[in-house]
């Protein structure tokens, strides 16, 4: 009995450091591929800026205008950002509540957050989802070890370190 305490408890701690050694590609393919996804989306709001104006003013979104470019250019940036792996956790921020505000403006959307508890299904498979998703994780996790931020966090670490010398 003893053998198989030792033997699960050897598999498991595999899969911990299997897991952990998956993380840093995990974050970075979410980062990649929705960075991409979030710079070609905002690059369309800003090259169809007066049909998405139009589409913001039809949702009652107030100065749609102005919120458009705003959109068009959080999201263009922050894509770019996101790729990058570079001020991760405040873009992710603006991002998740872009995402959130794009759920909450869409009627059909509304609904799904709503009724979030009955039917996730609708939830899961609105546009918005896997960018919020996204934006969610790098904002809890932050970009990884595969980034600039983990470059310029090490860089300051390494200056600190050779000040105290």
């Amino acid at each position: 009995m003893n053998q198989i305490v030792q033997l699960i408890s050897l598999c498991y701690s595999w899969l911990i450091k299997i897991g952990n050694l998956c993380q840093p590609l995990f974050l970075l393919f979410f980062r990649l591929n929705w960075g991409w996804q979030f710079f070609v989306t905002g690059k369309g709001k800003l090259l169809n800026h007066k049909d998405i104006v139009e589409f913001f003013a039809s949702l009652n979104i107030p100065f749609p205008d102005m919120n458009a470019w705003f959109v068009g250019g959080l999201e263009c940036t922050g894509g770019i950002l996101l790729i990058l792996g570079l001020a991760s956790r405040p873009i992710a921020f603006l991002l998740a509540g872009n995402m959130t505000v794009a759920y909450l403006s869409v009627e059909a959307d509304r609904e799904t957050v709503f009724n979030f508890f009955k039917d996730q299904d609708p939830f899961l498979q609105a546009d918005p989802f896997f960018f919020l998703l996204t934006a969610i994780i790098v904002f809890c996790f932050g970009p990884g070890p595969i980034s600039l931020d983990a470059l310029i966090a090490k860089t300051i670490a390494k200056k600190k370190a050779e000040a105290k010398i």
